[in-house]
């Protein structure tokens, strides 16, 4: 049964996960759209102030959203979002690490006949430290129009 507007309240959090990273995922995805060397190369990420080949932030917004996806939105009737708001890199990503994110309802409020806007706070996990966040403004289809 799908998640409607009028299920979702202020306050409500849930934790998904997981989703790990390989290096060559990274590169690949670097590669394509962020062709820094610290994300494409190891030998110059290792001169990098990160030490060692990271994840594009852009990536991790991405990992991110395939952990909501599996996790949450697959099963809710939402109709796509509005935008992101307070997007946020605390910590690089790392070939092995495994993310999960935790979601955190801020807002609520009715956007149409047909629709419901909610936001809401996602922050992306590495071992229990926050690695990102952002915070989602999501159209959710209204049960009764």
């Amino acid at each position: 049964m799908p998640i409607y507007f009028e299920d979702i309240s202020v306050g409500e959090t849930e934790t998904f996960g997981s989703y790990t990273v390989s290096r060559d995922e990274i590169v690949e995805f670097a590669r394509q759209y962020d062709p820094q060397p610290f994300h494409v190369d190891g030998e110059a990420a290792a001169e990098s102030p990160f030490g060692g080949l990271v994840a594009s932030g852009w990536h991790t917004a991405a990992m991110t959203m395939r952990v909501l996806v599996d996790g949450f939105l697959e099963r809710a009737a939402t109709r796509g979002a509005l935008g992101v708001d307070e997007l946020r890199w605390y910590d690089p990503v790392r070939p092995g690490d495994t993310l999960s994110a935790r979601t955190e309802v801020v807002a609520t409020e009715p956007w149409s006949d047909a629709y419901g806007k909610v936001d809401v706070r996602v922050e992306t996990h590495v071992d229990g430290e926050v690695v990102c966040s952002m915070v989602g403004l999501i159209l959710f289809a209204r049960r009764e129009p």
